[in-house]
């Protein structure tokens, strides 16, 4: 279940007021006031469903009475063809509803689809797939959720939410031992120190510098294996940059902890889901 805090309602909020502006005058010229109708939310390709509760608060938005009878779940594999909710009541507020609806069950089911072909594509293997922050301004919370969904995990929530040191703060710094020993001096809190590099002798160096996570950013396979044995398990290590279905067995056969994956948010494709009057 999404919680539905303050801040999903505000987007829900501006979503409908972007499209509404004045009003839906096609459905006000059409539609009586006292019209009811019973609607069914259907999957038109076989999708793994995510965003139902964000989706059932855009027309309660509209209109309280609206009444929701789920068939499925977040989460859930749903077939071609399957009802995935039926929703009943005012007409003009389901129509009204309907495209900033799916737009957002449509994207987040994208998402978790995307999340869970590349999660069974290594199902054996100790690797994870974990998002990255490539996700949509304003959107990165649902998104995020997506990812769970399909059975990926999260990383850092934002930039608060944990110390990643990156080849530009790196170059900034001189050094990642610099880098490195800037954090330890200046952070008060206590969170992992993960560190990009890009060759082998910036591994070394992260682990002489006592880096607590290092990533591998878009390295070769022959590159990576090289690491893992470097690393030896001394320190977690995840795998970044360029990561697709064609090359993700192979990075996990390397025997990485994580493979960060940027195209679950930032390419996934938005399912087949309709809406239709019963």
């Amino acid at each position: 279940m999404f919680p539905i805090l303050p801040s999903i309602k505000g987007f829900i909020e501006i979503a409908l007021n972007e499209d509404i502006q004045i009003g839906d005058i096609t459905t006000n010229a059409i539609i009586e006031e006292d019209s009811i109708s019973v609607v069914n939310v259907i999957a038109r390709e076989d999708i793994i469903l995510c965003g139902g509760d964000i989706f059932k608060e855009v027309f309660l938005f509209l209109n309280q009475s609206i009444r929701f009878q789920e068939r499925c779940r977040d989460g859930d594999k749903v077939s071609c063809g399957e009802v995935i909710m039926e929703l009943s009541g005012d007409t003009r507020s389901l129509l009204i509803g309907e495209r900033v609806g799916l737009n957002i069950l449509q994207r987040l089911s994208g998402i978790a689809t995307l999340t869970a072909k590349y999660v069974e594509l290594i199902e054996g293997y100790k690797a994870e797939i974990i998002d990255t922050r490539k996700t949509m301004p304003l959107w990165r919370g649902m998104e995020r959720y997506a990812v769970r969904c399909g059975g990926g995990k999260n990383h850092r929530s934002g930039l608060s939410g944990g110390v990643l040191i990156k080849d530009n703060h790196i170059r900034a710094v001189g050094s990642i031992k610099g880098a490195i020993e800037r954090v330890k001096r200046n952070l008060t809190r206590m969170v992992k120190i993960e560190v990009e590099v890009g060759d082998l002798k910036e591994v070394e160096d992260a682990l002489e510098a006592g880096a607590e996570i290092i990533m591998l950013d878009n390295m070769s396979i022959s590159e990576i294996k090289k690491a893992v044995r470097l690393i030896n398990g001394r320190v977690p290590v995840e795998v970044s940059g360029n990561i697709d279905m064609e090359s993700i067995v192979e990075v996990a056969k390397t025997g990485v902890d994580y493979i960060s994956v940027g195209s679950l948010t930032h390419s996934a494709s938005a399912v087949d889901i309709s809406m239709e009057m019963g």
